[in-house]
């Protein structure tokens, strides 16, 4: 059992994602941190970020484990690293690659074929799992988006939303895995509403359709 959650960086779908899976008793996957480890290999290992052939076979390789919101990477806690701002521009380049794309995608759907899970990304429900029984996809404005960021990382909103503005390009122009809402998600602008409310909406979407 699946329940996709996707959308924009700062639009909420980690926060939402695990709320909706401990309301639910479902295991919480975080897509995103997979390009991350990624993006943190190809950095540590000295490679250009957009050199397709070698963070592709680079991401064939690594060893990424995930649970109860902690990441391993090749052995060793990641939780910390994927998340700076290098790591994170570096996600953005590595993510269009085709071969990186295939080996997380094939790791992502190994695992949600496994057990309940409330997963989120920006091709969940278009790429990953497009037959999943309930698709959500999350929007904000820029602005929201950008104060979410810094409050979150400590950096300068107007430097976030510059950033943010060329990774939304990057991320709706690749040809892989592109982000856009399925047909069938449901749209929740979390602009003007509070982690709980977003929460509840969700859980309401699963149980009506006999999910949970």
């Amino acid at each position: 059992m699946l329940i996709a959650i996707d959308g924009p960086a700062g639009a909420g779908k980690s926060s939402v994602a695990r709320g909706v899976a401990e309301a639910l008793g479902f295991t919480y996957l975080d897509s995103g941190a997979m390009y991350r480890c990624v993006a943190l290999a190809a950095l540590e290992h000295g490679l250009d970020p957009g050199d397709a052939d070698a963070v592709g076979e680079l991401a064939g390789a690594v060893e990424i484990e995930l649970e109860d919101g902690a990441v391993s990477l090749d052995g060793r806690d990641a939780t910390e690293a994927i998340r700076r701002p290098d790591v994170t521009a570096a996600a953005s380049r590595v993510s269009v690659h085709p071969a990186v794309r295939d080996a997380m995608v094939a790791r992502q759907r190994a695992l949600i074929g496994a057990g309940n899970y409330v997963a989120e990304g920006r091709d969940i429900g278009t790429v990953v799992a497009p037959d999943a029984p309930l698709k959500v996809f999350l929007v904000a404005s820029d602005a929201e988006r950008a104060r979410r960021r810094a409050a979150e990382t400590g950096e300068d909103a107007a430097e976030v939303l510059d950033s943010q503005r060329i990774r939304d390009e990057r991320d709706s122009a690749r040809v892989h895995g592109a982000l856009r809402r399925a047909d069938d998600a449901v749209e929740i602008d979390t602009t003007a509403l509070r982690l709980g409310e977003v929460v509840a909406r969700v859980v309401k979407m699963a149980r009506e359709r006999g999910l949970a």
